[in-house]
């Protein structure tokens, strides 16, 4: 793996200062080819969704997504930030269709997660080229030493969230997570972080996944959580869900999708 950053303690001081850092090449060109097809597959599955909306709760029965955020290479830069034993909280596609993707309004992760404590890391692994013209991440590096803010509705303009912070966000302090398909961006919960529209005619996809510490609790009514995976390490405090059985036909084919089986 060729990293933006030199070693681990060279991320870790990076994402202390700013709040976020940028692995380079992280995921091979044959590995992203296969999860564009299971963006399209899944955009097949289910047409009443907006493709930024192929979120954590179609994971449940989903064995190349299940592959996909167990891969070692994710994982291994997961646990930089969360230690060794290692769980799936969330992971959800934002993929920006050309000329019509929605915006992601500014906001703190943090806000909206039922984790307690937050004690959570974010992976952003690019799909498809990120770039200022087809909406890509913007943050506002040292923004997650402020407090948590609250939410506000905006119904001005549709959304992915339809929602964004309560307070006033500088855009002249924001920065532009310019990715190429492979790269992996991390940022921490409490990041300012948003992205604009697409107008362009290149579709913007990229892949959140949420991992946890086995300490982190999820707090929900609903356990086990649709996307919760136990990856690495001692299981902790959570309830998991079994791993996805691949079926022939049913499920999206992957390569080693028979040891799924």
């Amino acid at each position: 793996m060729t990293a933006e950053v030199l070693d681990e303690r060279d991320a870790r001081e990076r994402y202390d200062t700013d709040g976020y850092v940028i692995f380079r090449d992280v995921i091979d060109a044959d590995l992203i080819k296969e999860v564009n097809a299971h963006v399209e597959w899944l955009q097949a599955r289910h047409p009443e969704l907006r493709p930024e909306q192929l979120g954590h709760v179609l994971m449940r029965d989903d064995p190349f997504w299940v592959r996909l955020i167990s891969d070692d290479r994710l994982v291994d830069i997961a646990q930089m930030f969360v230690g060794p034993d290692v769980a799936l909280f969330a992971s959800h596609y934002i993929c920006k269709p050309p000329f019509s993707g929605q915006p992601v309004l500014w906001h703190q992760d943090g806000a909206f997660w039922p984790l307690e404590p937050m004690k959570v890391v974010t992976l952003w692994l690019a799909v498809d080229p990120s770039t200022p013209e087809n909406g890509c991440v913007r943050l506002v590096p040292g923004s997650h030493k402020w407090d948590v803010a609250g939410m506000r509705d905006n119904t001005d303009v549709e959304s992915v969230l339809g929602k964004e912070i309560a307070v006033d966000v500088d855009e002249n302090q924001a920065v532009d997570m310019v990715l190429r398909p492979g790269d992996v961006e991390v940022h921490h919960p409490h990041i300012v972080h948003g992205s604009n529209a697409n107008t362009s005619p290149q579709r913007r996809c990229g892949l959140t996944i949420r991992y946890i510490p086995t300490t982190t609790r999820i707090v929900s009514d609903e356990l086990p959580w649709p996307s919760a995976f136990h990856l690495r390490g001692a299981p902790g405090v959570n309830p998991y869900q079994p791993k996805p059985v691949y079926v022939e036909g049913e499920h999206l084919p992957f390569r080693g999708c028979e040891a799924w089986s």
